[in-house]
């Protein structure tokens, strides 16, 4: 490995599970940074037990594609992937507690980030100086500030990164997002978006107790504060605890937003944010993120805002979650499972054809391949690590503007939001000894 084991902090792994994994070949990123189409694409796993491993096995479903290794912090989950994988690839990866350790493992050409939002910063910026390929999961990270180091580390050392919004790859949204584009629904003056989700307001209450046999807490923890262990904020439910996530805006937000911008091409911040909201309900529930909540951002021509109620599962035209694209022409309202056009009205008669409903699914398998072709031909993927970045910025303006009452406008020359001192606090966190953030 080129980096020097002084960039990782001093913090040995405390256990490696699985036998060695024996006839992997060699890595195969070659020195021109290219490699051969016919090459064996390896993979490692940090964060098996949900997303990150829905992901990992849309990965090894693809010819080539095999998986060295896994990390986890729990015992039972990483025994249990290891298992996983083995029955579906013939051969046990390797497995692993600290996240480091696998990175050192010089076969592996990418690694899978599945871990909790605030690990995503260090993880693949340490990846990046390993010289790995990375897929990400959404939100890029649990910071604004974190986003920029991510992306200038991607870019410094030219590793290939795809952000797990994988809307991005779909083709019904790709209709939808040409339908609009074309002009069809007339000017586009106001996108709303929203996602209702009865997780968001996490688990009922319950009292702290000790660490489950197996887990590695303070390597769970990293660089947020030091905490006592709480089921309610730990698998399943830590988004909705601000050291470690953003709630919903942050989850379904990303993912929604960056279709809002999509359908304008959008590649700078809005002009303004402000947001209004609070924590009305559910007292019994352990959360500290916004079970309700709405976000305005001020565009040039048009207007964004996002909303959520969490606790609930219903929402505008009969969907717990979506977007309305709403035109001078029609509202085309579209989520995973497809797009609908509702023409206005005139003089009696609609000002478009009807049209029947335009069926979509879902997309991480397509999102997956494209970062796999993308290993290959080095191309960047289709979320790009800039386009995470900038949805994740609108998305925790949105989180920022509420915690701190104001009407937020960023300065992306400055990075910050000007003189308004309180929310600059909350651009980027302060790590736990002994992490420390990367000087990028």
């Amino acid at each position: 490995m080129k980096t020097s084991r002084r960039r990782f902090i001093s913090h040995s792994s405390k256990a490696i599970l699985a036998s060695s994994l024996a006839g992997v070949l060699p890595n195969t990123l070659l020195a021109s940074g290219k490699m051969a189409a016919s090459d064996k694409i390896v993979v490692g796993l940090i964060g098996a037990r949900n997303m990150g491993f829905g992901d990992l096995e849309n990965a090894i479903k693809q010819p080539g594609v095999e998986c060295a290794a896994i990390c986890d912090v729990d015992d039972a989950i990483l025994s249990q992937r290891i298992a996983d994988v083995a029955k579906k690839q013939g051969k046990a990866p390797v497995g692993y507690k600290d996240y480091r350790k696998l990175l050192e493992n010089k076969d592996i050409d990418a690694v899978i980030i599945g871990t909790p939002d605030h690990w995503h910063c260090l993880q693949t910026i340490h990846a990046c100086e390993a010289g790995k390929d990375i897929y990400v999961e959404k939100p890029l990270a649990n910071s604004i500030g974190e986003c920029d180091l991510m992306v200038n580390a991607v870019r410094k050392n030219r590793r290939v990164v795809q952000v797990g919004q994988q809307q991005r790859s779909g083709d019904h949204w790709k209709q939808a997002m040409d339908f609009i584009k074309a002009g069809n629904i007339g000017d586009l003056r106001k996108v709303l978006v929203w996602g209702n989700f009865g997780y968001g307001i996490g688990q009922t209450k319950a009292p702290d107790e000790p660490v489950p046999a197996g887990v590695d807490f303070d390597m769970w923890l990293g660089p947020a504060p030091q905490r006592s262990f709480n089921k309610t904020r730990f698998h399943g439910s830590w988004r909705m605890f601000w050291d470690y996530g953003g709630g919903l805006i942050t989850d379904w937000g990303v993912h929604l937003l960056d279709m809002a911008l999509w359908a304008k091409d959008i590649t700078t911040p809005p002009l303004a944010v402000s947001a209004s909201g609070g924590n009305f309900s559910f007292a019994d529930h352990a959360h500290e993120t916004f079970d309700t909540m709405s976000v305005h951002y001020q565009m040039k021509d048009f207007m964004i805002s996002w909303e959520h109620v969490a606790g609930t599962e219903n929402g505008p035209y009969n969907r717990s979650y979506g977007l309305a694209f709403i035109g001078n022409n029609a509202t085309l309202v579209i989520d995973r499972d497809g797009w609908d056009l509702f023409p206005e009205m005139q003089d009696g008669k609609p000002k478009l054809a009807a049209m029947p409903h335009q069926p979509g699914h879902d997309n991480h398998e397509e999102h997956m391949k494209n970062f796999l072709d993308c290993i290959k031909s080095r191309k960047d993927p289709n979320c790009t690590i800039e386009n995470g970045r900038l949805v994740a910025l609108y998305a925790h303006s949105g989180n920022i503007a509420l915690k701190t009452g104001s009407r937020l406008v960023w300065n992306e020359q400055s990075r910050n939001f000007g003189n308004n001192g309180a929310a600059n606090g909350l651009i980027l966190p302060t790590y736990r000894r002994p992490w420390a953030l990367p000087k990028l």
